[in-house]
């Protein structure tokens, strides 16, 4: 195993990110939200990678934050409170540059994603995740309740649940988190791998250009009220009917054979 912190490797227009701190079950330590920052800008430049899987190295997905860290900075003369905003302010525009990439991004997690870990996980477009897995925004069990975890959470699943996960600090294993819609896939440990290759496949077999323009009207018109939601998506299919390659798609539909996209 390489000694970077975040592996990247790319195939057939897929792209794999792994954490790769598999000592402290890939914490999101400075260092790594640092790494993750300058791939994902990478990534977001890059129009051959059509899919972003991102997944962690060891026996975990990702523990969250580097406590470790933390306390060390919590007690150092020229840091405390300034070192925890910018690491929080940091984090944030992680999360959320992973939110923005024009690609469709999955998760595949394993073993536990616990607090920023699960943020980043549900900071993902899908989840796939074998049975045995567990997920938990558990700071409060340390005195510590996970705000910024529970931003990503509460748009993945319903507030009441999240909320309950939040005030409890309990975890649930993958098999309830695919019954309230955490996870898009539910494995075995030893399928999980494939399904995640098989998905992302899938996925990066359609129109680029349609799923960019797609998974941006998809995230605008989330917090939109209905009129708004319709005149945004409304702009956003006349933009891709125009399309070269959709008119080829549409042509190509009636004709029944495959479409001939550039």
């Amino acid at each position: 195993m390489s000694n970077e912190i975040l592996l990247r490797h790319d195939t057939d227009g897929i792209a794999s990110l792994t954490l790769n701190a598999p000592a402290s079950f890939n914490a999101l330590s400075t260092a790594m939200l640092t790494a993750l920052q300058t791939e994902i800008a990478r990534l977001h430049a890059d129009p051959s990678i059509r899919v972003v899987i991102l997944k962690g190295a060891g026996k975990a997905f990702c523990a969250g934050h580097d406590l470790r860290e933390m306390q060390a900075a919590r007690t150092a003369p020229d840091q405390g409170r300034d070192a925890f905003e910018t690491l929080f302010a940091l984090c944030a525009k992680v999360m959320q540059a992973l939110q923005n990439l024009p690609q469709p991004t999955i998760a595949q997690v394993h073993g536990v994603a616990t607090a920023a870990g699960c943020q980043l996980a549900a900071s993902c477009d899908m989840i796939t995740a074998p049975t045995g897995t567990r997920f938990g925004v558990n700071g409060i069990n340390i005195g510590l309740f996970c705000s910024t975890p529970m931003v990503a959470l509460t748009r993945k699943i319903s507030p009441a649940i999240a909320f309950e996960m939040l005030t409890t600090g309990a975890f649930i294993d993958a098999t309830r988190a695919y019954k309230i819609g955490l996870i898009n896939r539910l494995t075995t440990p030893e399928s999980l791998e494939s399904e995640t290759q098989s998905l992302a496949a899938t996925l990066a077999a359609k129109l680029p250009a349609a799923l960019r323009l797609g998974k941006t009207a998809f995230r605008d018109t989330s917090s939109l009220h209905t009129a708004e939601a319709y005149a945004v998506a409304s702009a956003t299919m006349v933009e891709n009917i125009m399309l070269q390659d959709t008119d080829e798609g549409i042509t190509a539909f009636l004709e029944k054979r495959p479409p001939n996209w550039t």
